[in-house]
Order: structure tokens, then C-alpha cells, then sequence
């Protein structure tokens, strides 16, 4: 369904026609303006008349009515198309969630598909109808910001994760949560997030670095505004920094989880040793008791009045000499 459209003027909103065909037609006649509709999961139908309208390739409509696309920048005859992947995180149930925003920009026109219910799109309309000096730019300040707006959320979404995984690192190793039959599944669920988490900022760092004017031998891309792009390299770097910092947690998950690993081994190790131990110290008594419980009739020590408590104070002494050498070798 179509959210909002709006013809904006000299970086202000202005009254138009209701129809967004006549709303791009009188665009189209004035240079300081363009439309801008913004639509939420649209039906087949329902884009059949945005597509006719403005004239969008139906390869970009495709992607954008199946959505599940990764990021990425696509740009045809008539208009510039790009995907990004907004995300959110619930850190009490430790969950990643990605939408998906498309953004068509071309002669005097923005159209934006939004998927899902991560993507900023409302507050990022709000913050430029407040700052017409951006939205004076036309087109190109529109995907400018929203890029800067999904970077940025990228940017929090990062400080809770690493906030999470380092809780998650103390009660890995803490003595009762690191013995925990379900930490291990815990450490790779948190790792299956950062993975969604990566599938979103991962590829759109080649768009970003596109549209900065420093991809392949530096082309400007078409129906972007070529003093827009230290912008867009601002958030290429900001970008880049995520994807850093995702990297880093996604190997301090992996050392994690070989560590826990490595610590249930020794764990493991310590409890057989420990049984061991136990086992040896009862096999002592074991063997003298099976041996004077043999029914023979000739057996030394038998008729000797100080033979019991003599063989139960050896059989104690002994059990006392291999306590006190597995304790000193750590065993017990």
C-alpha cells in the first residue's frame, strides 16, 4: 500500500496533485522539484501502476516485490536502484531481524519499498522535511539519508551485540555456567545471529563504495549528485568500521565456543582422573578382603588373635599413603 506521497519543493513539502502521475508530470516541468512515494509490502497490483508511471525496469520490480534480496546497487536506463537491509535487535532474546528497503531514484523522483518492520523510513522523511537545505538536493539527499540512517542503526546494533557477547563471555566462564549443558548451543545461537547481522552489512559495503565516487576506476553513478559523494564516503567509513567490528565478534564467538570446548575437555579429564583415583584406592582393600575371603584351610594369619585389627590398619595406611600422593599430583 502506498504510505505517503508528497511533492517536495525547494526542500519543502508543498500541496500537489493526489494523483502521482500528474504529481511527476508537474515535477518533471519545475527543476527544484520531485516526488517522493514511499509504499509498504505492495502486492503485484498494486506496483503495476508505479512501475507503468515511472518507467522501472521489471527486473528491479521483481526484486522488489519478492524482496529476500541482499544489498546491493543497480542502475538501468531510466533510474537507479538500490537494496539495503535495516536491522533490529532484541537483546533479551538475543535475536537479529532484518527488513528490506528499495530505493528507486530518477528524473524527479524517489519511490521506496519498505519489507518488514525495521526500516526507518518515516523517521527519515521527518528528519528531512526538517532540514530543507538537505532535502534541497533532491533525490540523491533522499537515498543519502536513508543509507546514513540504516549505517548508523548498524552502529547501535553492533554496541549490543558486543555488549551481550561480552555477558555472555563472563558467564561462559563462570564455574556454574560454563559447566552448563546448554552453553555450547548458546554460544552458536549467538554466533547464527552475528551471521544475520553480517548478511546485511557485508554487502553493501561495494554499493557504498560505488556511490562514493571510489569503486571501479571512480565513476560517478548516474542520478547521483557528484558532490554527494563525500557524503556517501562518510558512510562508507562508518560501514566500514561495522563490518570490522562484526568480524571481531564473529571470531571472539568462535574462540569462545573452542575455549568452552577446551575447558569441558579438561573438565572431562579432571573427573575421569578423579574416579580413577578412587577406583585404585578401592581396589586395595578390595584385593585383601578377596583374598582372605578365599575358603581355604591353610591360609597364614588366620588363627592369629591380632591378625583383623593388624589387616584392617594396613589396609587403612595404605589408603591414607595413596590419598595423600593423588592429592599431591592433583587428582583428587
Amino acid at each position: 500500500m502506498i504510505v505517503d506521497c508528497a511533492i517536495y519543493r525547494d526542500g519543502r513539502r508543498t500541496q500537489g496533485p493526489d494523483d502521482f502521475s500528474d504529481a511527476l508530470d508537474l515535477c518533471r516541468l519545475q527543476n527544484d522539484a520531485f516526488v517522493w512515494i514511499g509504499l509498504y509490502e505492495p502486492t503485484e497490483k498494486e506496483f503495476d501502476r508505479v512501475t507503468e508511471e515511472f518507467g522501472l525496469h521489471p527486473l528491479a520490480v521483481e526484486d522488489a516485490l519478492k524482496a529476500h534480496q541482499r544489498p546491493k546497487l543497480e542502475v538501468y536506463d531510466d533510474s537507479l536502484f538500490m537494496v539495503l537491509k535495516p536491522v533490529g535487535y532484541e537483546p533479551k532474546s538475543d535475536i537479529v531481524s532484518a527488513g528490506e528497503v528499495m530505493v528507486f531514484i530518477g528524473d524527479s523522483f524517489v519511490v521506496t519499498v519498505r519489507h518488514g518492520e525495521e526500516a526507518p523510513l518515516g523517521a527519515v522523511r521527518r528528519r528531512l522535511e526538517h532540514e530543507p537545505e538537505m532535502l534541497r538536493h533532491g533525490p540523491t539527499a533522499v537515498l543519502y539519508t536513508i543509507a546514513d540512517a540504516v549505517v548508523d542503526h548498524y552502529v547501535d546494533v553492533a554496541d549490543e551485540l558486543g555488549t551481550d557477547l561480552e555477558e555472555l563471555e563472563a558467564d561462559v566462564f563462570s564455574p556454574i555456567g560454563g559447566s552448563s549443558r546448554h552453553t555450547a548451543s548458546r554460544i552458536y545461537a549467538f554466533k547464527r545471529q552475528i551471521l544475520e547481522f553480517r548478511r546485511a552489512t557485508g554487502p553493501l559495503a561495494q554499493p557504498l563504495t560505488r556511490l562514493a565516487g571510489t569503486g571501479l576506476f571512480g565513476v560517478r553513478v548516474p542520478f547521483v549528485h557528484e558532490k554527494a559523494q563525500p557524503f556517501f564516503r562518510d558512510v562508507s567509513d562508518h560501514l566500514t568500521r561495522v563490518n570490522e567490528a562484526v568480524e571481531g565478534l564473529d571470531r571472539l564467538v568462535s574462540d569462545i565456543l573452542a575455549a568452552h570446548l577446551a575447558q569441558m575437555s579438561v573438565r572431562q579429564n579432571d573427573d575421569v582422573r578423579k574416579i580413577s583415583a578412587w577406583a585404585a584406592m578401592a581396589a586395595i582393600p578390595t584385593m585383601i578382603a578377596g583374598i582372605y575371603g578365599m575358603n581355604f584351610e591353610h591360609m597364614p594369619e588366620l588363627r592369629w588373635a591380632w591378625s583383623y585389627p593388624l589387616l584392617i590398619a594396613g589396609m587403612a595406611a595404605v589408603e591414607v599413603l595413596l590419598y595423600r600422593l593423588f592429592k599431591s599430583r592433583g587428582w583428587l
